[in-house]
C-alpha cells in the first residue's frame, strides 16, 4: 500500500519587545537565571497583569502579512496545565477569540507555487526553561524563568503539507517573512523560533486524514525533517501490523533516530480554557489595522522582483539573495559601494554562501568581509587592476583578517600586469616551449589555447590580464 505523509505545523515565535507581553520585565537573552522576573510573571497573588501594546502590534503585523482575517473584539484566557516552568499554574493564552482567523503562505517548490493555508494566529506568554543536569547520577533538575511571560505568537498551519520539501520551504519561508517583517530575530539556537509538527498518513489518494502524533521541542529545521520522516516511517510500519496509530505526543530522541512518546495528547477541555478575569477583551478597530498595514516593510516576494526588475538579476539569483533579509540588506550595502550587481551576486552565492553553509548557526553577522569591503574587490576586477584567480586570493587574505582588499593588492604586490610591451616577451617563450599546443589550436582544437594562457599565467604568477593574453596569443599563431 502507497501511503501520503500529511503535516500541520503549530510555529511558536517570540516577538522583538524590550519587555514581557503583561509585565514590564526585560526580555533580553543571556542574563543570569530568575533575575528577570516580578510579581506579575511569577503570579504571586494580589499582581495583576497589563497588555503590552507593541506585542499587540507585531502579532497584528504578522497576521497582516499572512492574509489573515482579524477578530475585531479578542479575547485573551487561562490554559490551565501544571509544570514547573509555568509558576502560574497557567498559561495566558487565546483560544475562543484568537486574535486572526484563516490566512494563508504561499511557497515556490520545484518551479511550482503551493498554497499552505493557515488556522489561527494568537497571542501568548511563553514559559520559563527547565535544566536538566547531563552528568551522571543527578537526580534534580532547576528552572529559570527568565523567560515566563515572554510574548509568543503562535502561528498555526492546516494539514496541507505532505512532502519534506514541502516543509523545507515553508520552514524557510515562514522564518523569512518573519525576519523580513521585523517581529522576530528567529533565532532558534535560543529559543525564539520553535516548530512542532503534527504528522498523520493515509493511504494515498484518499480524503480522510489518520490519525495525528504531535512532535515537541524540535530546535531546528534539519531536525523538524528528520522527524517527519521517521516518524512517517513508523505510522506505516504501525498500520502494516496491524497496530492502531494513538493521538499522542511525542519527542524527538536524535541518539537515536526515533520519536518516542511522551503523553496522551490533550484536548482542549483538558485544559479548562476559561476568559482571564484580569485581562478586557481588546476590540482592534481600522484604524489600527491600516497603521499596522501601513508600517509594513518590503516582503520577500516584492523585494525578489525588485531586484530581477531594477537589478537585471535572473529569478535563480534574487531568490538566493533575498532568501533571508540581513542577506538582502547585505547585497544592496555592497551594490551601494559599486554598482555591478551581477558580479555582486555571483561573489555572494559562492563565497559568502560557503562561509555561511560551513556552520548551520552562522548568519550573515557572523561573516567577517564587510558589504563595502567585497563592493571594492569586485570594483578592483572590473577595473583591471587584479585578475579573477588573483582575486580569489585577495578574498582569502581578507577572509583571515589581512584587512581591505586594496591594501592588500598593495602590500602583496598583486596588481595586475595589463601592458602588453611585459606581458609579450613571456607569451613568446611559452609559443617557442610549446610547439604542440600552437599546432593543436592551429588544428582547431579549441582547448589547447586554454593550456596556452595557462601556462602564462602560472609564468606571471597570475598576475597577466587573461584576456591581453588569449588577444596576444592568437594573433602571433595566427599572425
Amino acid at each position: 500500500m502507497d501511503f501520503e505523509t500529511v503535516v500541520g505545523f503549530e510555529i511558536h515565535t517570540e516577538l522583538l519587545t524590550r519587555t514581557k507581553v503583561f509585565c514590564g520585565c526585560s526580555t533580553a537573552f543571556g542574563h543570569a537565571p530568575n533575575t528577570q522576573t516580578c510579581p506579575v510573571c511569577l503570579g504571586l497573588p494580589g499582581s495583576l497583569p497589563v497588555l503590552n501594546e507593541k506585542a499587540l502590534d507585531l502579532a497584528l503585523r504578522t497576521a497582516v502579512a499572512l492574509n489573515c482575517t482579524i477578530t475585531r473584539r479578542t479575547q485573551f484566557e487561562r490554559k490551565n496545565y501544571y509544570y514547573p516552568d509555568l509558576p502560574k499554574n497557567y498559561q495566558i493564552s487565546q483560544l475562543r477569540k484568537n486574535l486572526a482567523v484563516g490566512g494563508w503562505l504561499d511557497i515556490d517548490v520545484a518551479g511550482q507555487t503551493r498554497r499552505i493555508r493557515l488556522d489561527n494566529i494568537h497571542l501568548e506568554e511563553d514559559a520559563g526553561k527547565n535544566i536538566h543536569p547531563e552528568h551522571p547520577g543527578a537526580d534534580y533538575s532547576l528552572v529559570d524563568l527568565n523567560r515566563a511571560g515572554t510574548p509568543l505568537l503562535e502561528i498555526v498551519t492546516q494539514p496541507d503539507i505532505r512532502t519534506l520539501d514541502e516543509a523545507q520551504a515553508f520552514m524557510t519561508a515562514l522564518k523569512s517573512l518573519l525576519e523580513y517583517i521585523e517581529v522576530s530575530d528567529c533565532n532558534m539556537h535560543e529559543g525564539r523560533l520553535r516548530f512542532e509538527a503534527n504528522i498523520s498518513v493515509r493511504p494515498r489518494g484518499t480524503e480522510k486524514l489518520g490519525t495525528k502524533v504531535e512532535i515537541k521541542n524540535l530546535n531546528s529545521m534539519k531536525v523538524v525533517l528528520k522527524c517527519i520522516e521517521a516518524e512517517t516511517h513508523r505510522q506505516v510500519q504501525q498500520i502494516l501490523d496491524g497496530r492502531p496509530v494513538i493521538q499522542e505526543t511525542r519527542l524527538w530522541d536524535e541518539a537515536a533516530g526515533v520519536t518516542r512518546s511522551m503523553r496522551s495528547k490533550e484536548e482542549a477541555n483538558d485544559y479548562r480554557y476559561f476568559p482571564d478575569p484580569d485581562l478586557v477583551e481588546v476590540d482592534i478597530d481600522d484604524a489600527r489595522i491600516e497603521r499596522v498595514r501601513g508600517e509594513l516593510p518590503e516582503l520577500p516576494a516584492a523585494r525578489r522582483q525588485r531586484f530581477i526588475e531594477r537589478f537585471g538579476l535572473p529569478e535563480y539569483d534574487a531568490g538566493v539573495l533575498t532568501s533571508s533579509k540581513a542577506l538582502a540588506d547585505y547585497f544592496e550595502a555592497a551594490l551601494s559601494t559599486h554598482g555591478n550587481p551581477k558580479a555582486l551576486a555571483n561573489w555572494i552565492m559562492t563565497e559568502t554562501m560557503r562561509f555561511l553553509n560551513e556552520d548551520p548557526d552562522r548568519t550573515i553577522a557572523d561573516y567577517p568581509i564587510a558589504a563595502a569591503d567585497l563592493a571594492d574587490l569586485v570594483r578592483l576586477i572590473d577595473a583591471g587592476i587584479i585578475s579573477g584567480s588573483i582575486a580569489k586570493k585577495v578574498y582569502a587574505a581578507m577572509l583571515a583578517g589581512e584587512g581591505r582588499p586594496d591594501a592588500i593588492v598593495k602590500a602583496k604586490g598583486l596588481v595586475q600586469i595589463s601592458a602588453a610591451n611585459e606581458i609579450e616577451p613571456i607569451v613568446d617563450q611559452v609559443l617557442a616551449a610549446n610547439a604542440r599546443s600552437v599546432e593543436d589550436y592551429r588544428n582547431g582544437r579549441e582547448r589547447a589555447l586554454g593550456a596556452l594562457v595557462g601556462q602564462v599565467m602560472k609564468a606571471t604568477r597570475g598576475k597577466a590580464n587573461p584576456q591581453l593574453v588569449n588577444e596576444l596569443i592568437i594573433r602571433k599563431i595566427k599572425g
